[in-house]
């Protein structure tokens, strides 16, 4: 009687993860470089886009014909053009534009990862990319800031419409989003329910860039800036009070802490909404979200992101009663709320 043999496992799938830095950086550089936003106006050959883009002709077709293989481009006839995604998300011409978020990821996140080894034996940020703070350095500079800025108003831009629709704000008269940079998110909750005031608290570098946000949305008389630390100074009161992509950069004694403020500050009947990259309680299927604590590992001191359970514990804990999870962003986003009694 023979033997069964036993099916040799495939190499390709972990070949292709290996190499899949190939695939990100391709996509970022096309980002970088506008091509999406070249071919925002139609269709291109390829003459057009090299002329166009300033592309060297020794692989300026390979790297077209790479995003084609990658579903990022489609090619007819030897025309180029975006596909209904990247039209939709990465023209900079369009209200619905990621790319600035991956214009930071290509100039700052891509070299930070490659200190990943050493930040998992050090539980450090990596200092080879850079010799100080990554936001320090960010509110320093002011195109830093205004670019950064700019990247992180493509994820609340979307999210914004979500949590306008998905939360019933028919109860509350106020809010106040904390860390709420220039006040993108709030400018588009103030628009979709007019009986909304807004209040944007955060450091008083971004005030300017505040100011021209609110201006440019029209909401000037209807969300104002208030400036000041959130360990260090009270939030400011509220019905509703947001921690967007906030928590995340802290440790957990951090993040409780932040929480507790905010029931001081949240009316009694009020709301707090925190959403971040969420991990999913059993730590197995949420691949954005963990990998996500191993970019925060690499660009903070003590931050990661962590899972609903941990969410609502936190809530718990500062005198809140959880009452809903939403799902955000095609599901790479969750936002826990919780009532104050």
């Amino acid at each position: 009687m023979s033997t069964p043999t036993t099916a040799t496992p495939s190499a390709r799938p972990l070949i292709e993860l290996g190499t899949s830095f190939w695939a990100a950086k391709t996509l970022l550089t096309a980002v970088e470089i506008g091509l999406f936003t070249e071919l925002g106006s139609g269709s291109a050959t390829l003459g057009d886009l090299q002329a166009g883009l300033g592309l060297h002709p020794r692989s300026a077709r390979d790297f077209l014909d790479a995003l084609v293989a990658l579903d990022l481009l489609e090619r007819h006839d030897g025309r180029y053009r975006n596909t209904d995604a990247t039209g939709y998300f990465l023209d900079e011409n369009r209200d619905t534009y990621l790319g600035g978020w991956m214009r930071q990821a290509s100039k700052h996140l891509f070299r930070a990862w490659g200190g990943l080894t050493e930040s998992l034996r050090t539980g450090k940020p990596y200092i080879g990319w850079d010799s100080q703070d990554f936001f320090e350095r960010l509110y320093e500079d002011l195109d830093e800031r205004r670019s950064f800025i700019a990247a992180m108003d493509a994820w609340t831009t979307h999210i914004a419409t979500e949590l306008a629709a998905g939360l019933d704000w028919r109860g509350y008269r106020d809010f106040t989003d904390v860390g709420g940079a220039r006040g993108n998110l709030s400018a588009r909750l103030a628009k979709a329910h007019p009986h909304l005031i807004g209040t944007v608290f955060d450091r008083p570098e971004i005030a300017p860039l505040f100011a021209e946000h609110m201006a440019g949305h029209g909401t000037a008389d209807r969300v104002r800036f208030v400036t000041g630390d959130f360990f260090a100074d009270p939030l400011p009161e509220a019905d509703v009070l947001l921690f967007g992509h906030i928590l995340h950069d802290w440790n957990a004694d951090e993040r409780r802490e932040l929480v507790a403020r905010a029931y001081d500050a949240v009316r009694p009947g009020g709301i707090v909404v925190i959403y971040d990259r969420m991990i999913d309680d059993d730590r197995r299927v949420n691949r954005t979200g963990l990998l996500g604590c191993l970019n925060l590992l690499v660009v903070t001191p003590g931050g990661s992101e962590y899972t609903v359970a941990d969410c609502r514990s936190y809530a718990r804990d500062a005198g809140f009663a959880p009452v809903a999870e939403l799902s955000l962003f095609d599901g790479l986003e969750t936002a826990v709320v919780a009532r104050k009694a």
